[in-house]
């Protein structure tokens, strides 16, 4: 069964770090580019950062994110990370991760839309706050 799982959420305050893990099973996620997603109460699903397999090596952030968040995979253990530093109240929120339908590579712009993505894990919240 294709799956994958958040974990790492939690409140952090203002400037604090979180490293998020989303574990895949059922399939290997190093064939797939793997989003990143996010919802904020009362606001629409917004994407984050996507990452492409490591043959291919090409991610991207939103603007919002850009150097404060990392994306990386350790593919022995079939799980993808996303490393955020220097988080800020406008960062909280659930964040989900999902695979993409098929390819190995994340498509600008397409990887922002969800609907590039056929299978979600259940989320992780994130709440930054003092």
């Amino acid at each position: 069964q294709v799956q994958l799982k958040e974990s790492g959420g939690g409140l952090v305050q203002p400037g604090g770090s979180l490293r998020l893990s989303c574990a895949a099973s059922g399939f290997t996620s190093n064939d797939y580019a793997i989003g990143w997603f996010r919802q904020a109460p009362g606001k629409e699903l917004e994407g984050v950062s996507c990452i492409s397999s490591s043959s291919v090596g090409v991610n991207y952030y939103i603007g919002s994110v850009r150097g404060r968040f990392s994306v990386s995979r350790d593919n022995a253990l079939n799980t993808v990370y996303l490393q955020m530093n220097s988080l800020q109240p406008e960062d909280t929120g659930m964040y989900y991760c999902a695979r993409v339908v098929s390819g190995r590579t994340c498509e600008h712009p397409l990887w922002l839309s969800p609907n590039q993505y056929g299978t979600w894990g259940p989320g992780t919240q994130v709440t930054v706050s003092s």
